[in-house]
């Protein structure tokens, strides 16, 4: 019998390639179109946290799990005042209008066990891409921001532990593990070959240089 910790284990070790270069600084050349510069990663952010709460919303819906729904309605909660909160620090007023692979991949999961894991595999995914955030205000002086988004990977690990929490009740034998362990991995290709996509689409190399 699978249990959350090994999970995320083992979701993290299948993935890990996807996961080290959806980490590595070409992750944020590739979410600004390359135009690393603070409006362009503070959109790009804003782009992630407003498609992450409608997401969320969205399941929260339609979802008949009452466990599952409390906690999609919280983390909805969560994204929609992380969206807010950089949506404050733009110059301009900006309307989201691109919605990632990751959460158009989300949102075409309907039942409950599959939510939850590919709700694991985007606190994966999107650990990575934050420190990148953190990383680049920390190289731009901006200590306030870049204290602002390493709270913003705080509620990250709190809503992992939600996730991983919630998994225990809702598999319910090992068919049900796997399921979630297929939509956790189908979340983190979908950032992964999103990311590959822009690269390529840029001219540049997806591989880290070594």
């Amino acid at each position: 019998m699978t249990d959350p910790e090994t999970f995320v284990e083992t979701v993290s070790e299948e993935n890990q390639t996807a996961l080290s270069r959806l980490g590595s600084s070409k992750s944020l050349y590739a979410d600004t179109g390359g135009e690393i510069d603070t409006e362009p990663v503070l959109e790009a952010t804003a782009d992630a946290e407003y498609a992450a709460w409608q997401t969320f919303l969205g399941w929260a819906d339609d979802e008949p799990n009452e466990e599952a729904r409390a906690a999609f309605e919280t983390t909805a909660e969560e994204e929609r005042g992380h969206y807010e909160t950089v949506d404050g620090k733009l110059d301009d007023e900006y309307e989201p209008t691109e919605t990632p692979q990751l959460h158009a991949y989300l949102r075409d999961r309907e039942d409950t066990v599959s939510r939850v894991g590919a709700l694991v595999g985007r606190i994966l995914a999107s650990q990575r891409s934050k420190d990148q955030v953190v990383g680049y205000f920390v190289g731009d002086a901006d200590p306030q921001t870049a204290s602002l988004f390493r709270g913003f990977g705080e509620d990250l690990d709190d809503q992992l532990e939600r996730a991983t929490a919630l998994l225990e009740t809702v598999c319910e034998g090992e068919e049900d593990w796997d399921r979630a362990e297929e939509a956790a991995t189908g979340a983190i290709q979908a950032a992964y070959d999103e990311y590959v996509e822009t690269l390529e689409g840029m001219g540049a190399n997806p591989k880290p240089v070594c």
